[in-house]
């Protein structure tokens, strides 16, 4: 009969356990795909932000980019389809359809009328110029 042992809290060697599965062979062509996810980088200067969005796949008719003071919002519609063939067979075809979104705030608001997006090689590319803020003007009371 063979010795079981099962991890438990009270365990006497903590790193055993959480390094058990770590050099155990993965096999990367039966995992499933994950869900399509927006990754962002956002730099800053003086007068404006820079946003790169990695959203590949879609057409740039299918992205919505919505500003709204110093929230902004992405979306994009995903169709993504993959078919393997052997001898001309199909062996395994698979489809995704669905909605990708994204939404982050920045420090400052956006002056949306001067805000432009280019989208290339899977990359959409925001240039997002920073509102002047309008200084407070206190009143008078009369």
């Amino acid at each position: 009969m063979s010795n079981l042992s099962v991890p438990g809290f009270f365990s006497t060697d903590p790193f055993d356990d959480m390094f058990r599965g770590f050099l155990r062979p993965v096999r990367w062509d039966k995992m499933p795909e994950q869900t399509p996810q927006i990754k962002l980088d956002v730099t800053e200067a003086d007068g404006a932000y820079t946003v790169k969005a990695e959203i590949p796949g879609v057409r740039k008719e299918d992205i919505d980019v919505r500003i709204e003071g110093n929230q902004v919002s992405l979306s994009a519609e995903v169709n993504k389809q993959s078919e393997e063939k052997k001898d001309g067979r199909v062996i395994r075809s698979e489809r995704y359809q669905g909605y990708v979104s994204r939404t982050f705030s920045l420090g400052a608001n956006v002056d949306s009328g001067r805000a432009s997006a280019k989208y290339e090689n899977g990359v959409l590319e925001l240039v997002l110029p920073k509102r002047e803020s309008t200084e407070a003007k206190r009143l008078t009371v009369r």
